[in-house]
């Protein structure tokens, strides 16, 4: 355990040093691709340039501002690719880009549930947060809309991404002395809610099966 605490230090180190040489471009270039098709996550783009914030070594405006610009340009790649290429051809060759017809038809399903509300609400989620410019864009949505809740989806994601790694670099004696408590119990938090999630799905779709039934055992 004690080896890959140590690993994970210093695998977090390099990452950290790494954001702080490519520096504010590069934070916008690393957003843009993790909001395209590209498997960049922010997760860990933002947080090492929260905790340079921290050090005094960039400034949160501009971190934020990078990370969101960037975040936008991605989106509109998915946007424009989407409309030129039509959906057929987003699924022939979305599975190159690791954009399996299963993935892609669940974030459609969230996009035509919520509308055009789902690409604000899907810069928030996981997976789903570079992928819901293409339904967006299959389906035209206005640009002016599409680029307003893009941003202030992004801009949200953006900054609570840098200051939690502000609180880290500001907390970081006490984090690290308490590590494993708290990976034990991020852990314990995460399957917390992943239970609560299939809970509430499996209600849900019993209540819609019961209607169903109800419904059918309705006389004409």
């Amino acid at each position: 355990m004690h080896d890959l605490l140590v690993w994970m230090a210093n695998a977090l180190a390099d990452l950290a040093n790494v954001i702080k040489e490519v520096g504010y471009p590069g934070i916008f270039v690393l957003m843009a691709l993790e909001s395209s098709v590209f498997p960049v996550p922010s997760e860990l783009v933002m947080p090492p340039a929260g905790y340079w914030v921290h050090q005094g070594e960039m400034s949160a405006p501009l971190v934020i501002l990078c990370g969101t610009l960037g975040s936008l340009v991605g989106a509109y790649a998915n946007y424009f690719a989407s409309r030129w290429l039509g959906r057929p051809l987003v699924l022939k060759y979305g599975r190159y880009l690791l954009i399996s017809e299963k993935k892609f038809a669940r974030v459609e399903g969230f996009f035509l549930k919520h509308g055009e509300i789902a690409t604000f609400i899907g810069r928030l989620l996981p997976v789903v947060r570079h992928l819901i410019s293409i339904p967006a864009g299959l389906a035209g949505m206005n640009h002016f809309r599409f680029s307003l809740y893009t941003l202030l989806g992004a801009a949200i994601w953006c900054t609570v991404l840098t200051y939690f790694g502000y609180f880290v670099g500001k907390e970081k004696a006490i984090i690290e002395q308490h590590f494993p408590k708290v990976l034990l119990g991020a852990l314990v938090f995460s399957a917390g809610l992943v239970a609560v999630y299939v809970w509430l799905v499996r209600r849900r779709r019993s209540r819609e099966q019961g209607h169903e039934q109800t419904r059918d055992e309705t006389p004409a």
